[in-house]
């Protein structure tokens, strides 16, 4: 009978530690700092200045637009300027 008891009592807590973590939110609170920090390095390495890479990750930018404006040889100020 004891160990009836103690099973029930591990199946409560396993149910309970589930739906704890099934509870966990998917989005971190971090995770914009992380895009956008990405973001960042992608328009750095295109070849924007830092000030106008700093712009465009913090904005709603299509990313692949303006990584393609500066491989088309575009001036980095011109092509912010376009974006923005």
């Amino acid at each position: 009978m004891r160990r009836k008891s103690r099973e029930r009592g591990r199946d409560s807590e396993l149910s309970r530690s589930m739906a704890e973590t099934t509870e966990a939110p998917l989005w971190n609170e971090n995770e914009p700092a992380k895009v956008e920090s990405w973001r960042l390095h992608i328009l750095l390495e295109a070849g924007y200045p830092v000030h106008l890479a700093e712009r465009i990750a913090g904005s709603e930018v299509d990313l692949h637009d303006a990584v393609e404006l500066i491989s088309r040889g575009c001036d980095p100020t011109t092509a912010a300027e376009i974006l923005l």
